[in-house]
């Protein structure tokens, strides 16, 4: 006769087994949280990393755009390319109109050259004229 299964059956179970039992269950809850634990550490750390990747790309294509503002050094860099500019085309129109310093110079030089020259040959006649 099959046994009637209800609130007042009694089951009679070595306490060693029931200790298994309870132990087994207990590991198997304790494993459970620390898969979630390591689950939620794992979703948090990507949420991160999407969260800086995505603050990246952003950056990554608004800096050259000039929309994030630029630093203190690249301002002085401009200023300094500009004078760089402004100076460069002083001396190509100084070179253009052959008013550059080593231009100057060197017409002063040979003006000399011509000078001294006229003179040698006017001192050579004076010479070639006593003879």
């Amino acid at each position: 006769m099959p046994a009637r299964l209800n609130d007042d059956t009694e089951l009679t179970m070595p306490l060693r087994n029931l200790l298994s039992i309870v132990a087994g269950v207990a590991l198997g809850v304790w494993a459970y949280f620390g898969v979630v634990e390591r689950l939620n550490n794992i979703e948090t750390s990507l949420m991160m990393m999407e969260n800086e990747v995505e603050s990246n790309s952003d950056f990554r294509v608004r800096w050259p755009r000039g929309e994030l503002g630029s630093l203190p050094a690249d301002a002085e860099q401009f200023m300094l390319l500009n004078h760089l500019d402004t100076q460069l085309e002083k001396l190509v129109n100084e070179v253009e109109s052959g008013s550059a310093p080593f231009d100057q110079q060197q017409e002063l030089t040979l003006q000399w050259y011509a000078q001294r020259i006229s003179e040698l040959e006017s001192q050579v006649e004076e010479i070639r004229a006593r003879r």
